[in-house]
Order: structure tokens, then C-alpha cells, then sequence
């Protein structure tokens, strides 16, 4: 998907990912949740990594990752992790 526009159907199953480990459903994924998400699509991924990954993907450095930070990661290639 890297490089490349989604397309709508793409951009809602992306959102339905999203909304899934978005536990607390305050439109935003926060560190706990982060790790629960690549725990699941990542389970050899160390802590000290999905923390790092966090805050690099947290480009307005609020604490959380929102939908749009979150869809720039997942085109970016999250598998990475």
C-alpha cells in the first residue's frame, strides 16, 4: 500500500482497524492501546520498539496517535514492526 492512494473501501477497513483497538472510543489511540494493537499484528515486536514506533507515528506529540497519523503509519508499512 506504501506510496499509493487508497481507495474508499481500503480507507474504511483501515478506520474499522482503527476503531477496533481504540478501546476507551475517544477517537484516538493511546500508548496501552498501541501496544495491544502490535502485540497483536506483531507479536515479536519488543516494548522498547512499539514505544519508540509510538512517538515517532505521534507526529504532533499530543500522547496519542488519531486516524490521520494512524493511515500515514498503515500506508507506511506497519509490518515493519
Amino acid at each position: 500500500m506504501s506510496g499509493q492512494s487508497l481507495t474508499e473501501a481500503q480507507v474504511a477497513e483501515v478506520r474499522k482497524e482503527f476503531d477496533f483497538f481504540d478501546n476507551d472510543h475517544n477517537g484516538m489511540i493511546d500508548l496501552g492501546e498501541f501496544i495491544e494493537l502490535l502485540t497483536v499484528l506483531s507479536p515479536k515486536t519488543k516494548v522498547k520498539v512499539v514505544e519508540e514506533a509510538f512517538s515517532m507515528i505521534d507526529e504532533n506529540a499530543d500522547g496519542h496517535i488519531d486516524f490521520e497519523e494512524f493511515l500515514t503509519w498503515w500506508q507506511q508499512g506497519w509490518w515493519e514492526y
